[in-house]
């Protein structure tokens, strides 16, 4: 890993080229890097946390006077209860992870073929899985970016330019210099994982669709609109995560209020974090107080709308009822990620069948929510079934809580972000999201005139089974 204040040009040429080399590197050669790079970041603790100490006093007066916001704030901090557990345990967990066996033949090792057809006797097709090439990833806050990008880069043989925010930049050199000086000692090209210092960069990276393949913005939503409308290359990635919860009068009780506690207060930065309940009018008195109590009690606003505020001020306590604040329909559109959380009624029409609830309830989320993360909370499979299909999301949860959208979570090691794009990657992006493919095909002096014509040969065509 290097950190470079060279032009955008030459840095995405430098990661172009050792990307090549990387994808040939043996699994031992890889998984050598991760233990380097895991171990050097172990050792350097104190440096990376008096680093980001400097960081968040830094951003701690920026977000008191209104230049950062709290959320931001909140994803800076590595020192947070085991935040920087999490990150060198990620490391690790990629390391475990197979091999995505990625063409390195010079060492004998056949790359994953996921398709092998018989065109013609000696004339056979294969679909092999390979590096997509280079990433560039974008990043605000978030320190644990690098370590996270660079797991998963080694581990998947694509070379990384990685630019991060001006309000960890302190994080980002501690880190990268850990990473760099581990790397030294490794077969990993120097160039493979690149952190951009020089500033005012972002736009010309844009334009480097010649030698950049991918790019993943990880952070507000402005960062992400920017990329994706100011770029030639292919962008990974969501601009919000606006998650509902689907609340239906059967859910069980009291994991209904554990599930929303998580999904709401586990962490109201995180873009997993749920920002609107949905409920089931016939759930108002029965599971609702319960819910909005321990939400209160943990200081969680409570935007109603009329229906679910004469309910709840019915039941809570006068002092929590005085708490409750007025819906408008902006609310329903809000990624608050800070302890606000919308409420909203779903009335099925009088005389009309018992999932006509959960239609309504499907149509506001596919209408409204940024298809990140959307659950429903329910006792019956079939209305589960029904909410799985319907609902149009990167994750679709049934019984549980919206923060489960999570690399780690999934087994995936660490991500490289979450997509809501409609493509071959989508949720929590890991190794398997960085491997696309190539068609391979092996023959013997065929050509396609050979096939042409009443007289020509005749295609076999026959699936043979992959060993």
């Amino acid at each position: 890993m290097s950190l470079t204040d060279s032009s955008p040009e030459q840095v995405a040429k430098a990661a172009s080229v050792a990307s090549t080399s990387l994808a040939t590197l043996s699994l031992n050669n890889r998984n050598d890097a991760l233990i380097a790079v895991h171990r050097s970041l172990l050792q350097a603790k104190d440096t990376i946390l008096a680093a980001n100490a400097k960081d968040l006093e830094l951003a701690s007066s920026a977000a008191a006077d209104g230049r950062l916001s709290q959320s931001v704030l909140k994803r800076l901090d590595l020192g947070r209860p085991g935040k920087w557990e999490e990150m060198l345990q990620g490391i690790l967990d990629v390391r475990d992870l197979p091999d995505p066996e990625l063409l390195p033949a010079l060492y004998g090792i056949v790359g994953k073929v996921t398709l092998k057809t018989l065109l013609d006797d000696d004339l056979v097709l294969e679909r092999v899985s390979c590096p997509i090439g280079v990433l560039l990833i974008v990043f605000e806050a978030r320190p644990e970016v690098i370590a996270n990008i660079a797991a998963l880069a080694i581990k998947s043989g694509n070379a990384a330019i990685l630019k991060g925010g001006k309000e960890s930049t302190a994080s980002f050199h501690a880190i990268s210099t850990a990473i760099s000086s581990a790397l030294t000692a490794t077969a990993v090209p120097n160039a493979a994982i690149q952190l951009v210092t020089a500033r005012d960069v972002i736009a010309s990276l844009l334009e480097c669709d010649k030698h950049i393949d991918l790019a993943i913005p990880r952070g507000s939503n402005e960062l992400v609109s920017y990329i994706k409308s100011n770029t030639r290359i292919p962008v990974l990635g969501h601009a919000d995560g606006l998650c509902t919860i689907y609340l239906h009068c059967d859910a069980d009780h009291e994991s209904s209020v554990r599930i929303l506690l998580d999904s709401k207060l586990g962490y109201p930065a995180a873009c997993n974090s749920v920002e609107t309940l949905l409920v089931h009018e016939a759930a108002l008195d029965t599971h609702l107080p319960a819910i909005a109590s321990a939400l209160l009690e943990q200081g969680c606003s409570l935007r109603c709308d009329p229906t679910a505020k004469a309910a709840l001020r019915s039941s809570l306590t006068a002092e929590k009822a005085a708490l409750l604040q007025d819906a408008v329909d902006t609310d329903y559109d809000t990624e608050f990620l800070s302890p606000i959380l919308a409420i909203k009624t779903v009335v099925p029409p009088a005389n009309r069948s018992g999932d006509t609830a959960l239609s309504l309830a499907i149509a506001h989320i596919n209408s409204h929510s940024s298809h990140h993360t959307d659950a429903i909370l329910t006792s019956s499979s079939s209305l589960a079934a029904k909410f799985k299909a319907s609902v149009g999301s990167a994750c679709v949860f049934v019984n549980t809580s919206t923060r489960m959208a999570d690399g780690m979570r999934f087994g995936f090691g660490t991500e490289v972000g979450i997509s809501t794009n409609k493509i071959h990657a989508r949720g929590p992006v890991g190794l398997e999201g960085l491997c696309i493919y190539k068609y391979v095909i092996t023959g013997r002096g065929q050509t396609a005139g050979d096939y042409s014509g009443v007289d020509g040969k005749k295609w076999k065509h026959e699936m043979l089974a992959l060993s």
